[in-house]
């Protein structure tokens, strides 16, 4: 373990974080070590740094077969998940999750901005009723360039990508040509695959709890590997976070093998 994580941030420190978007200068407290990384410079053409964000079971479970996954982390998971909204320009969700669990997407448990709210909905199937239409902070509402949106937000067209789903590197571009350079992909677990699979994460920050669940919804949905380096390595570090533990994962835009070249 590698110092306290977001249960032991100070005032102080959450401040000098806030401060940071806008150029103020960094903590060195501690339990500042899991955001630092989103102020460093872009290394991507895109301009932008992109974290995706999952909690899951030892078992690398998001949720029961059936959807359920409130709650799977703590006290501290919540609140760590509130500060990368507030620390981010843009959070990304798809559709799944809207649909699911109907979130605000708001920065209520920590002081700080609400992000631009980003649903990823290619076939805009969403109604009108989910809550990230119904006001609050902004909300692009991102489908494919054949759906035909149902006027429930701004609309973002977007090519679909061979694979399935979106362009996700022309969502960046997109996003980061309205300023949003700092983009936080929130969930599920499909969306965070894609992003990961399409090669566009930098961090990846995933909290694990302690709980065995031995079937459920996996975290990563990913092509099925045949062999082990086939597979991604990467470095991390581990910060302790109430009873959970918090991994900050460098993945620097790395494409998985078996994903291929892309």
């Amino acid at each position: 373990m590698d110092g306290p994580a977001t249960l032991d941030m100070p005032d102080d420190a959450w401040a000098a974080l806030l401060a940071a978007r806008t150029g103020g200068a960094l903590p060195s407290h501690p339990a500042a070590r899991p955001f630092l990384p989103l102020f460093a410079p872009p290394a991507a053409p895109d301009g932008c740094i992109v974290v995706g964000r999952l909690a899951q079971t030892l078992d690398g479970r998001i949720a029961t077969t059936s959807g359920s996954s409130q709650w799977i982390g703590g006290r501290g998971d919540l609140l760590h998940t509130h500060r990368l909204r507030a620390l981010c320009d843009a959070v990304v969700v798809g559709a799944g999750t809207v649909a699911a669990d109907d979130p605000r997407l708001t920065t209520r448990e920590v002081p700080g901005p609400d992000p631009v709210r980003v649903v990823l909905d290619p076939s805009a199937r969403l109604p009108a009723g989910r809550k990230l239409f119904q006001g609050g902070p902004p909300t692009l509402h991102v489908v494919a360039e054949d759906a035909a949106p149902r006027g429930h937000a701004e609309t973002l067209r977007l090519p679909r990508a061979l694979s399935g789903g979106l362009d996700l590197s022309a969502l960046l571009a997109a996003l980061a040509a309205r300023g949003l350079k700092r983009i936080f992909v929130e969930g599920g677990g499909e969306t965070v695959s894609r992003f990961l699979a399409a090669g566009l994460l930098d961090r990846l920050h995933l909290t694990v709890a302690p709980m065995i669940l031995g079937s459920g919804r996996p975290a990563f949905i990913l092509p099925e590997a045949s062999r082990i380096d086939e597979g991604l390595r990467f470095s991390w570090t581990v910060f302790p976070m109430g009873d959970d533990i918090l991994i900050d994962a460098a993945i620097r835009r790395a494409r998985p093998p078996v994903c291929g070249a892309g």
